[in-house]
């Protein structure tokens, strides 16, 4: 299995975000396929120094519903960073992948830590 490392110490969400989706899919690869999900695993380290621009900490809003009837949760990106970090990643990441049957298998092969990754 192939597996790439991405830092995200002191980079932009958007752009760590971009960066996995794209080796996630496979489009690095000259034999790019856009219907096969390729062996390829993508490792994010330190998901708690990411940047967002602006008042985006306080501004940019996250979405839970439970199914039932006025459970709309809204969470601030602030608030989602001091719970779990890993969540505001994988969020940005999943919005960039295909939006197909495919998604959910290849969001599997993504896996983020908070501090350093731990050396295998």
């Amino acid at each position: 299995m192939e597996t790439h490392t991405l830092d995200s110490s002191k980079a932009p969400l958007g752009r760590i975000a971009s960066q996995a989706a794209r080796l996630l899919m496979g489009k690095h690869r000259p034999t790019f396929q856009r219907h096969k999900v390729l062996p390829i695993r993508v490792i994010i380290s330190h998901s708690d120094n990411i940047v967002l621009s602006g008042r985006k900490w306080k501004q940019k809003k996250y979405y839970r519903h439970s199914g039932f009837i006025g459970k709309l949760r809204e969470f601030s990106a602030e608030e989602l960073r001091d719970r779990d970090s890993r969540q505001i990643l994988r969020h940005a990441v999943m919005g960039m992948l295909p939006k197909n049957k495919l998604r959910s298998r290849i969001i599997k092969n993504l896996i983020i830590h908070k501090g350093e990754s731990p050396k295998a």
